[in-house]
C-alpha cells in the first residue's frame, strides 16, 4: 500500500536531498583541489558500494542483482560515467552557482532525447522549455563576448551525459529495480575508473578522508532522500523545490569561495529554471528514475 501524500514529508525528504547535492558539490571541490578527478570518482564508487550493501542484502543478495540487460546497463554507466567526471572537473573551473545552473538543462536534453528514442511527444510546453534553456544557456556563457570559459562547454557536455542517462535508466527501470540498477552502476564505474585512477594515483592525506566519505555518502543520499520525496507528493510539487539548489549554491560559492554572480548568470539561470518549469508533467516520476539517474 503506497503512503498517503504528505506535503510536509516530501518537503523533509526533498531538504535532505538539496542538502545533499550541496554537500557533494563541496566535497567535491575539496576532493579534486587534492586529488585526480578519476581518483575521486573511484574511490566514491568503491566505498558507496559498501554503503549500498546492506540494502542490497535487504533486496535478496547478491542473486537478486542479476540482470538480464546488461548491455544496457554498461551503455548508461559509461556515459554516466563521463558526465560525472566531466561535472567534477568543471567544478574546478568555474563557480559553484554557475556551474548548477547550466547542470540544470539536463531535463531539456531528456525531452529532446525521450522524442527521439522513446517516442514521447514534443509538446509545445516541452518545446518552450528546450527553447527557453537554451537561450539561458548561451546568456550564461556568452560566445563571442571574450575567449568562453571551457568550464561551461565541460558542464553543458555533461549535462547533456546526464539526459542520455536518464533516458537510459527510464529504460531499465521497466526490468529493474532502483537497488539493482545502483549496484551495477557501482560495480561498472569501480571497473571503468580503475586504470584512469591508477595512472596517478596518490594517497590521500588522512585530514581528507571525512571529505571523501562525505562525497560518497552524498553520492548515494541525494537521490535516495529525492526518491523518497516523490513517494510523498508529485514532480510538480519536488521539483521547484529542487530550484532551490541554484540560489543556495551562490550563497554557498560567495560565502566559502568569494565567488560573485553577476546579471547575466542570474538571468540565465532564471530562464533556465522558467524552461524547467514548463517541462514539469502533471504525473509524478517514478522514485527510481530519480535515484538512478
Amino acid at each position: 500500500m503506497a503512503p498517503a501524500p504528505s506535503i510536509p514529508k516530501a518537503a523533509f525528504w526533498m531538504a535532505l536531498s538539496i542538502a545533499s547535492f550541496l554537500a557533494m558539490s563541496v566535497a567535491g571541490r575539496a576532493t579534486t583541489a587534492e586529488l585526480n578527478v578519476f581518483q575521486v570518482l573511484e574511490l566514491r564508487s568503491v566505498i558507496g558500494f559498501f554503503i549500498l550493501l546492506p540494502l542490497v542484502m535487504m533486496s535478496g543478495g547478491f542473486p537478486a542483482m542479476r540482470t538480464g540487460r546488461p548491455l544496457a546497463h554498461l551503455a548508461r554507466n559509461v556515459v554516466h560515467y563521463t558526465g560525472q567526471a566531466a561535472w567534477l572537473y568543471a567544478l574546478t573551473l568555474i563557480p559553484l552557482a554557475v556551474l548548477i545552473s547550466i547542470e540544470f538543462t539536463t531535463p531539456i536534453w531528456t525531452a529532446l532525447l525521450a522524442v527521439a528514442f522513446l517516442g514521447e511527444r514534443l509538446s509545445r510546453p516541452r518545446l518552450a522549455a528546450i527553447v527557453l534553456g537554451l537561450i539561458g544557456v548561451v546568456i550564461i556563457v556568452r560566445p563571442g563576448v571574450g575567449a568562453v570559459n571551457p568550464g561551461h562547454v565541460i558542464v553543458l557536455g555533461a549535462a547533456v551525459c546526464f539526459g542520455v542517462s536518464v533516458v537510459l535508466v527510464k529504460s531499465l527501470t521497466r526490468t529493474d529495480s532502483v537497488v539493482r540498477i545502483i549496484f551495477w552502476m557501482l560495480i561498472i564505474q569501480s571497473v571503468l575508473g580503475l586504470v584512469p585512477a591508477l595512472y596517478e594515483w596518490r594517497n590521500p592525506p588522512l585530514e581528507l578522508w571525512p571529505w571523501i566519505l562525505l562525497i560518497a555518502f552524498t553520492g548515494m543520499s541525494s537521490h535516495f532522500c529525492m526518491a523518497r520525496a516523490l513517494v510523498y507528493a508529485d514532480a510538480t510539487v519536488i521539483s521547484p523545490m529542487d530550484f532551490l539548489r541554484v540560489p543556495l549554491s551562490a550563497m554557498i560559492g560567495w560565502l566559502l569561495y568569494h565567488e560573485q554572480i553577476d546579471a547575466f548568470t542570474a538571468g540565465g539561470a532564471l530562464l533556465i529554471l522558467l524552461g524547467n518549469l514548463l517541462n514539469l508533467q502533471k504525473k509524478a516520476a517514478k522514485p527510481a528514475e530519480v535515484a538512478a539517474a
